[in-house]
């Protein structure tokens, strides 16, 4: 009986799965946010052109001129050299963060309003369970035995079919 008991109460239990690689890119709040860092890094690579140019035309000019350069004179371009090298890997290196923490945000966002819509629906639907299928972290999902809510969690975050 207690056997019984057991296999009524797995069956009555209710799983979902949905595929959040269908949603987020869909979604137009991440087109928004790709477009955003697209601009960003284009800005940053503009800049660090910007930067590079520099360096070279001061490189030549000075390789040009170095014989020619006193001692002291040669010594603070060199080092002037040295700084703009230094200052043009700082700027990479400040911009990859910067890049990276925007993206960090930005998606951030995106997959709050996903888990939000995912909850909603678990919620509504009494599932006990709710597996993202794309995320690899579930070894095996039955989609035969588990309800697809991937149409129901784009409509949730406001994709219109």
């Amino acid at each position: 009986m207690a056997f019984a008991m057991m296999a009524m109460t797995a069956s009555a239990q209710k799983f979902a799965h949905f595929n959040s690689a269908d949603v987020i890119p869909s979604m137009k709040e991440y087109t928004t946010a790709m477009q955003e860092l697209e601009t960003m890094s284009k800005q940053y690579d503009e800049d660090l052109k910007m930067m590079q140019d520099e360096l070279q035309k001061k490189s030549e000019e000075y390789q040009k001129e170095q014989a020619n350069l006193l001692e002291n004179v040669r010594a603070r371009r060199e080092q002037e050299l040295q700084d703009l090298y230094q200052r043009l890997q700082q700027s990479y290196q400040d911009n990859q963060q910067a890049l990276q923490k925007a993206q960090q945000e930005k998606l951030g966002i995106i997959q709050e309003k996903v888990l939000s819509a995912v909850k909603k629906l678990g919620e509504a639907g009494n599932y006990v369970y709710i597996v993202d299928i794309s995320s690899g972290v579930i070894p095996f999902v039955n989609t035969s035995l588990s309800t697809d809510i991937t149409a129901d969690v784009k409509k949730e975050v406001g994709i219109v079919p």
